[in-house]
């Protein structure tokens, strides 16, 4: 049984998965030329999207 998720939790997911990565790839130098204020603001973005979706 596949469960649909709210916006706000798919929003979280697709974030944290995406700062996952970048965390990885910047790491291993792939992505070395990426700043580091965006995984900042990656990392603030996901703790902002888990607040929001907890609150809904």
């Amino acid at each position: 049984m596949i469960r649909s998720l709210k916006p706000t939790t798919l929003a979280f997911l697709l974030t944290l998965g995406m700062t996952l990565l970048i965390w990885v790839l910047r790491g291993a130098r792939i992505l070395s030329f990426v700043e580091g204020w965006v995984l900042w603001v990656l990392i603030f973005l996901c703790i902002l999207l888990a607040v929001i979706s907890n609150l809904r």
